[in-house]
């Protein structure tokens, strides 16, 4: 098939693709076909009679199944993907996200501009209104840029609002971010944020689980809420108002045993009664800075050792986090350890001024990579007294 090669990344994300390509299946009951069958190959096989002995799927629609599985166009689709830059990828595929393997009802495949690393495994959602107050738009900018700066990839939906500027955050940091949208890749919603997808792809991806040509409809956004649940390790809430779709997400989270969090806002402001209320019935913790974030992960991020070995996610961590700094500044993080050391053993082991070391100390501090303990000690981030 012409583009399969470089388009579609195995045998096996053809046959998703075909499914994925019929109107009449969609994530839970595509798993019940492969679970009937044995594999989305297999299943491509069945007859509508067969299909229809599948629980809960009556004859009308067993055959209309079976019809829009055979007449889905995927030579076209892999084309249009090609002319794109879009790869396409399933559960068996490397590339395909272990958090997403976890749902109950993961994408059947996903559309991919960009690449998904492994480290993006270590991913936040950062979420939102799209009608957000300053307030809200520079805390997810600044939570962009720091969770970004410490290595963990930020997921959002490029959303107006709060999604953009958690992307805008994460890009300023020099971090990973990916863009989970609720349309096809084949045109970019909303418009406005083209230029911001295409950093977004050179920084990370943008994917989504729609066809090509999918339009931006409302029903599409709850089904991509929970992609951005999948993908992270955790979800902060920023300024959401009680019926906020972001809302969906932070439960989904939950369900998914993924760590809630939530930025707290004016008890006055309609737009943050979602994330207020949030905190108020415990279903979220507030969340003030990154460390607040940081400190929680470890529990989750216990989920995905097999597929991230904690080796791999500190070394990449570091490297994405000191990929900044000059050259002094690298060198006192370099000195310091996780037990914890005083300013003046530092200087002592670098040869730099004491008043120069504190300096520099503060720098790191803010950028998040070094914590100060009691008893005028210091840390790498992450580290324990």
């Amino acid at each position: 098939m012409a583009g399969t090669p470089t388009t579609v990344a195995s045998s096996a994300a053809l046959d998703h693709l075909r499914w994925a390509l019929t109107p009449e299946v969609g994530p839970t009951r595509f798993s019940r076909l492969v679970e009937r069958f044995g594999s989305a190959g297999a299943a491509l096989g069945a007859t509508a009679g067969q299909i229809e002995r599948i629980d809960g799927i009556g004859a009308a629609t067993a055959q209309q199944i079976a019809a829009g599985r055979d007449r889905a166009d995927v030579q076209g689709e892999v084309e249009l993907a090609a002319a794109k830059g879009v790869r396409i990828i399933c559960p068996q595929d490397e590339e395909y996200p272990p958090g997403l393997k976890q749902i109950s009802d993961p994408p059947i495949c996903l559309y991919v501009k960009g690449q998904i690393a492994r480290q993006d495994a270590v991913a936040l959602g950062i979420v939102g209104s799209r009608r957000c107050t300053i307030y809200g738009r520079e805390q997810a900018r600044r939570f962009g840029q720091q969770v970004g700066g410490r290595g963990l990839t930020v997921v959002s939906g490029l959303a107006r609002g709060i999604d953009g500027e958690a992307h805008k955050g994460a890009l300023e940091a020099g971090g990973r971010t990916i863009a989970v949208l609720g349309n096809g890749l084949s045109t970019l919603y909303p418009p406005e944020h083209a230029e911001l997808a295409e950093q977004i792809s050179r920084a990370g991806a943008v994917i989504s689980e729609l066809p090509m040509t999918t339009s931006p409809d409302a029903k599409n956004f709850l089904p991509r809420n929970r992609v951005i649940a999948g993908l992270s390790l955790g979800v902060l809430v920023i300024e959401a108002a009680r019926r906020s779709g972001s809302l969906t997400t932070a439960r989904l989270a939950g369900e998914y045993n993924r760590e809630v969090f939530a930025v707290p806002g004016r008890i006055d402001s309609e737009f943050s009664q979602g994330t207020n209320a949030l905190i108020r019935d415990q279903h979220a913790k507030l969340a003030g800075c990154i460390d607040d974030i940081i400190d929680e992960l470890g529990e989750v991020g216990d989920a995905l050792k097999d597929v991230v070995p904690e080796v791999d996610v500190e070394d990449s961590l570091l490297a994405a986090a000191t990929a900044r700094l000059n050259e002094e500044e690298r060198q006192i993080l370099e000195a310091l350890d996780r037990q914890g050391q005083s300013l003046e053993a530092i200087a002592d082991g670098t040869g730099q001024p004491p008043g120069r070391v504190a300096s520099l100390l503060v720098t790191l501090q803010l950028k998040g990579l070094a914590r100060q303990l009691p008893g005028n000690q210091f840390v790498r981030a992450g580290g324990r007294p």
